[in-house]
This record gives C-alpha cells, sequence and structure tokens, in this order.
C-alpha cells in the first residue's frame, strides 16, 4: 500500500496521463495504418489540437477526482478494513 500524500497524487496523475498518451498513440498508429481512413478514425472533425485537448482534459479529470474523491475513498478503505488508520505503515 502507498502512504497517502507525497508523491502519491503526483503518481496517479502520471499514470493517468500515461494511459491517454498511450491511447493517443494506439490512435496514431492505427490511423496510419489504414491510410486514408485516418480522418474518419481519428474523429478530429477538422481540430488540429485534438490530441492536446485530450491529454489536458485527461489531466483535469485525474485531478478532480483526486480532490473530489479523496476522503470519499479513504472512508470506504476505513469501512472494507474495519476502521482504524487509513495509512500505510
Amino acid at each position: 500500500m502507498v502512504r497517502r500524500g507525497g508523491w502519491l497524487p503526483f503518481l496517479v496523475t502520471c499514470i493517468c496521463l500515461a494511459l491517454s498518451a498511450t491511447y493517443e498513440l494506439i490512435e496514431w498508429w492505427t490511423a496510419v495504418a489504414t491510410g486514408e481512413a485516418a480522418t474518419a478514425f481519428l474523429g478530429t472533425q477538422g481540430d488540429p489540437w485534438d490530441t492536446q485537448w485530450d491529454m489536458f482534459l485527461a489531466l483535469v479529470g485525474a485531478v478532480a477526482a483526486q480532490l473530489l474523491l479523496a476522503r470519499l475513498h479513504d472512508r470506504q478503505i476505513r469501512a472494507a478494513t474495519g476502521g482504524g488508520n487509513d495509512r500505510a505503515g
């Protein structure tokens, strides 16, 4: 278990961005492999910044989820483990 605070929020955000980047790369590789169908597959609808928007929104979602749901998550963990300290140690 990872201790709350410290590097945890940063690492969670990095993992979310890495997953988003992986999806964007798969999307790009598929577009390259399909040739002319790339525009239809990507669905960018003429937005040259589509990938950047996707990554930015993944960042916003990761940070918002951590800020808004951390206490609820901690309460659920305490309830599931029978109370006590929610920090690993």
